[in-house]
């Protein structure tokens, strides 16, 4: 089996690509060991101690070590839990009864609870995220999550790759906030939660 390896404009984060899916729908992003136990594989990764992030995508697992750690010294490691755990066909996952899930609502997760007469709005901003702006991000090894409209202010959670990446704020600024605001005149500001 071949792991392909990409560069992000995250120089803390690389893509890892089994060549296989990962995820069949949605994503999953861990900043901690602990939100990491409910994955065999993302508790793998953060045993390494220098992992900070690991993020699954629809056909790649992208993951950032901690600041002064180098890539020459980490990527063997991270290789070599990848491919082992695709190779042995090990479940993504832990098995557990939907009562363990949680997903946070979007007023948990640093989110803002949608005003109903601006449905119509969100709608619009939804869609743009979802097939303009999520793809290219993916490419990059995150994704960005939509988290609230409030006041002309959209608020996006930034996953993967994209959190932390030293171009995240001219990619939140110059890149998504012109194109909410070209198609949505409504958008004042984009933010990141």
């Amino acid at each position: 089996m071949l792991i392909e390896t990409e560069s992000t404009p995250n120089p803390a984060t690389l893509k890892f690509l089994p060549g296989r899916a990962v995820m069949e729908a949605g994503t999953r992003d861990f900043a901690s060991p602990e939100e990491a136990q409910a994955s065999p594989l993302a508790t793998a990764l953060f045993t390494l101690g220098d992992v900070t992030g690991v993020f699954f995508g629809r056909d790649f697992v992208s993951v950032t070590i901690a600041p002064g750690a180098e890539w020459r010294d980490v990527k063997p490691d991270v290789l070599g839990i990848v491919m082992d755990h695709f190779l042995a066909d090990m479940p993504l996952f832990h098995p557990a009864s939907a009562a363990g899930i949680s997903v946070p609502g979007e007023a948990e997760d640093g989110g803002f609870a949608d005003d109903p007469a601006d449905a119509d709005i969100i709608e619009q901003i939804k869609e743009l995220i979802e097939t303009r702006v999520r793809p290219a991000v993916a490419n990059d090894g995150g994704d960005i999550v939509y988290r609230g409209f409030d006041k002309g202010n959209v608020y996006l959670k930034m996953q993967g790759a994209c959190a932390g990446c030293p171009s995240s704020t001219a990619t939140l600024k110059h890149g998504i906030e012109s194109l909410l605001k070209h198609y949505v005149p409504e958008v004042t500001a984009v933010h990141a939660v």
